[in-house]
């Protein structure tokens, strides 16, 4: 098969869709490779080492995108570069179409076959390809949490960690999913006191045995949640609802209530954000203020460290992307029922539950649009 990768232009985005390793790995199992030059440079992989591996550098993000069979992407596609998308393609990127109903409807336009990486499903539970990019979100979060609440910034300077004789600041996490657990754990490294809602008990039961005492951890009913985040310094927004749009926890009427200066970091902003007054915002401009409280709403906040993120997400998409190169999607998605529901849309089809209920689409099972796509060809 022929693999693209064109270079990411979403705004401050370095990461790549594929390292020069696993470029190697696409080669040795038989498949071409082209990707656009410096694609690689925010990795620190310049041309010469994608060119040492096998692949072909080109010029253009339109030269790759007409040359190729399959797209490797890290976040959705911009609007130029669904304009470049064919029937006849395979796009392997992050999604998050929910709250994106102009991105969909470029994609049905399309009639490529469209696999978001957040909705593949993992053998021991969980969204494997998802996770990778939350444990580093979930980091970020309260760094980014810690650095608004300087003076500065519009925060109220509040040191995040404290110092002996002065309180540390109060995190509160909403959520105790991988973004939770990773943010929990950057939290409580700076000395915060910290505090995890869930409305699951298992979740909370296994982050009281991981952190102990240090950790406090309350069941989310609308009174905890409301107690908390009044209460809070840093609020960490990680709930995820898989392929759907994220629910809207923290009302307006609660922002306007929480302490002047303090602090909400939305990690559900990709799914449309889980505060009501979260709107995406990018690393170049990643704050903004409403009744005296910071929104930290970046949309790609692992596209700040892409070194670490790029890497560690393929190493969980590397396997996907191969078996797509080595069967082609429709054998690759219907021979494994947990890469299966990742088809999000395939000719010009919703095939993602979620996405088709927030966006008002026809749901179609993705087995039945990929049979039916099998059997006009037949």
């Amino acid at each position: 098969m022929r693999i693209g990768v064109p270079k990411e232009i979403k705004n401050h985005e370095y990461r790549v869709g594929l390292t020069p390793d696993s470029v190697r790995e696409m080669i040795a199992h038989g498949h071409d490779v082209w990707v656009e030059t410096q694609a690689g440079s925010g990795i620190g992989a310049d041309d010469a080492a994608y060119e040492a591996v096998g692949a072909t550098i080109l010029a253009t993000a339109r030269e790759v995108f007409d040359v190729a069979q399959m797209i490797v992407k890290v976040k959705e596609p911009q609007a130029v570069e669904r304009a470049m998308l064919r029937p006849d393609h395979i796009l392997f990127t992050y999604l998050h179409l929910a709250p994106d109903g102009d991105q969909t409807a470029d994609l049905v336009k399309s009639g490529a076959t469209c696999i978001a990486y957040e909705t593949v499903l993992g053998a021991r539970g969980g969204l494997p390809l998802l996770a990778p990019m939350s444990q580093v979100a979930g980091r970020l979060s309260v760094i980014a949490g810690a650095k608004a609440l300087e003076k500065e910034a519009g925060g109220s300077g509040v040191l995040i960690g404290g110092v002996p004789g002065v309180a540390a600041g109060k995190v509160v996490v909403i959520g105790g999913g991988v973004v939770g657990a990773h943010a929990i754990t950057m939290a409580l490294g700076l000395g915060a006191d910290v505090t995890v809602l869930d409305r699951t008990v298992d979740v909370l039961d296994d982050l009281s045995k991981t952190f102990g005492s240090s950790l406090r951890t309350v069941y989310s009913t609308k009174a905890a949640l409301e107690q908390y985040v009044l209460e809070a310094d840093v609020v960490v927004g990680a709930v995820l609802v898989a392929g759907a749009a994220a629910p809207k926890l923290v009302t307006a009427e609660m922002v306007k209530r929480m302490k002047p200066g303090s602090v909400l970091v939305d990690v559900a902003i990709d799914q449309g954000g889980c505060f009501e007054t979260s709107k995406a915002t990018t690393h170049s401009d990643p704050t903004y203020i409403v009744d005296e409280v910071v929104h930290y709403c970046v949309a790609n906040m692992p596209g700040a460290v892409p070194r670490t993120s790029t890497y560690a997400l393929n190493n969980a998409t590397l396997p996907f992307a191969l078996a797509l190169a080595d069967k082609g999607a429709e054998k690759a998605l219907l021979e494994d029922p947990l890469f299966l529901p990742g088809l999000n849309v395939h000719k010009g089809q919703i095939t993602c539950e979620a996405v088709a209920v927030a966006l008002g689409y026809d749901y179609v099972e993705p087995a039945t649009a990929l049979k039916a796509t099998n059997a006009a060809a037949a």
